[in-house]
């Protein structure tokens, strides 16, 4: 990897492929806990919302901006799983969108592929909106922790190899 490759800006705004495919923003289909997602950003955005309230499940089946959009109207008073509120911003409300997160790339080969290829590079999240608003449901540093562990160890079990 040359040196201005060295990072990699994991983003829908990012100038390398890699960076838009394993961003939050992208159309990929997940299951979780029996439930269909159409995209992290999407199941990211509908957890702020209590189950039966229909802009949950309409974040549910949305990407990119159309569900960041609708998270905005929430009122961030908690995140919704499984008839549980867990506290917004908090630890566990972190490892759920982990939990969806290592889901969507254990699921699809192409994106584990994709996530082993940045192997070497420092993986940063910069949306060109800095600073981060103390409100986002997940901080760059989360995210890019998440993603550095799963490549870890994508390369560690020898399962996928950088190309």
């Amino acid at each position: 990897m040359s040196q201005a490759e060295t990072t990699l800006n994991v983003s829908s705004t990012s100038s390398d492929w890699r960076g838009v495919a394993l961003s939050n923003f992208m159309l990929s289909p997940f299951s979780l806990d029996g439930a269909l997602f159409a995209s992290i950003e999407g199941f990211i955005q509908g957890i702020k919302f209590p189950e039966g309230d229909a802009r949950r499940e309409q974040a549910f089946v949305s990407s990119g901006w159309d569900a960041k959009h609708l998270g905005d109207t929430a009122d961030r008073s908690g995140a919704y799983w499984k008839g549980q509120r867990l506290p917004y911003g908090s630890a566990e409300h972190h490892r759920l969108i982990e939990r969806a997160i290592r889901a969507r790339i254990a699921q699809n080969s192409g994106l584990a592929q994709v996530l082993a290829s940045t192997a070497g590079a420092t993986l940063v999240h910069s949306t060109g909106s800095e600073p981060e608003s103390p409100t986002t449901s997940l901080p760059a540093t989360v995210f890019c922790r998440i993603l550095n562990e799963m490549r870890d160890e994508l390369l560690s079990d020898g399962k996928v190899r950088p190309v």
